[in-house]
């Protein structure tokens, strides 16, 4: 039986799988290194993070460091290409010496004194502890009352639409206002898009640099005190929530305004998609509740993501998903990521209810890395 089985080989998966290497813990890590960043992420994407994001709880084989190492300046990675923190999550892979079964989990069932998991190859894990390092792949957020305005298969979700090549010379509707939105629409017409349309509900962000130095102050604090985030009023945790909200929703970063300022793009603010019907000719013809109406090809939705557990495939329906305690489609976790069954562990986008909303993304891996395999080998 395994001390320690890692599902997912995301930022977080990789960052616990070196810290339990260092502990000389006997683990598995099970997934496809970057899996989620290497398919729904497009080519040509930028991060928004600045390079004091990484990896490493023992803070040695950071990306700072990666860039030494590879004798690339801080002013080329401002802004960082999506693809050379792939390619920093490789080395870093290779520092540590990590070696994933490169095998997704089919099943995870709760068993006497632990766990077992069947992988999608036919393989059996037991293990006594679990940590499902969850990506934002499960939980994209289609909203059901929009999803029924459009024809059936005329639209993708941006996690779903990242090789832009079946929109050359054709128009489309991207629905959402957070750089993925607008960003996505710059790389459409990149890519020799048509004519653009982005509309979401609130006013047009303003390009600005966002400030994401803050979250390090919180996310260090959870190192020393886990519980700080729980502890606050609703009214408290909701000021964190909605400067962080603010920080990726009202601003664009400055570089991607040039990119935007096309003929062929056009933007909607505050307006809202009312209907969507198909034409004879196999084209759609959009209207806003501005009164604006066009004919577009492919409507893709930047409608980001929401947690639901009960989405996650591999979780038993027998004897886990039924037992989980779920909040909000939120597993209710302890001050060291566990939940309410012994051994199980949750990490990114579902701890960000307890844990606050950057516990998902890569600022939070180490302290979450640190926390989880400091409580099992206790």
């Amino acid at each position: 039986m395994k001390q320690l089985l890692i599902i997912g080989a995301g930022p977080y998966g990789l960052a616990l799988a070196a810290y339990a290497k260092h502990h000389q813990m006997d683990f598995l890590l099970a997934g496809k290194p970057m899996e989620f960043w290497h398919r729904h992420m497009p080519r040509g994407m930028y991060l928004r993070s600045g390079a004091d994001w990484h990896l490493d709880p023992l803070a040695i084989y950071t990306f700072n460091n990666y860039l030494v190492a590879k004798n690339i300046s801080a002013e080329q990675m401002n802004p960082i290409p999506v693809v050379t923190f792939q390619e920093y999550a490789q080395w870093f892979q290779e520092k540590y010496d990590l070696q994933p079964q490169p095998d997704f989990v089919r099943e995870l069932k709760k068993i006497d004194g632990g766990f077992e998991a069947h992988l999608e190859n036919g393989g059996r894990v037991v293990a006594t502890n679990v940590v499902a390092a969850l990506g934002f792949g499960f939980f994209k957020n289609i909203p059901g009352e929009l999803a029924k305005k459009i024809p059936a298969g005329r639209y993708s979700h941006t996690c779903d639409t990242v090789d832009f090549d079946f929109l050359r010379g054709r128009s489309c509707l991207v629905i959402g206002g957070r750089q993925s939105a607008y960003e996505s629409a710059a790389l459409i017409n990149e890519n020799g898009g048509g004519e653009i349309h982005i509309s979401h509900r609130h006013a047009a962000p303003k390009f600005a640099p966002s400030d994401w130095s803050w979250t390090q102050d919180l996310v260090r604090a959870t190192a020393q005190n886990p519980g700080w985030f729980r502890h606050l009023t609703i009214s408290e945790q909701e000021a964190i929530r909605q400067r962080f909200w603010a920080e990726g929703r009202l601003k664009l970063e400055p570089w991607l305004g040039p990119r935007i300022a096309k003929a062929n793009i056009h933007c909607h603010p505050a307006t809202s998609l009312i209907d969507c019907t198909e034409l004879p000719d196999g084209r759609m013809q959009a209207g806003l509740d501005n009164g604006a109406s066009f004919r577009i090809d492919h409507i893709i939705l930047a409608t980001g993501y929401r947690v639901d557990m009960n989405r996650v495939p591999y979780l038993s329906p027998e004897s886990i998903l039924p037992r989980l305690n779920i909040v909000d489609g939120y597993p209710a976790l302890d001050e060291s990521f566990q939940s309410n069954l012994p051994g199980l562990f949750f990490t990114g986008l579902p701890a960000t209810r307890d844990f606050g909303p950057f516990f998902g993304f890569v600022v939070g891996s180490t302290v979450t890395a640190k926390i989880i395999v400091e409580r099992i080998r206790a």
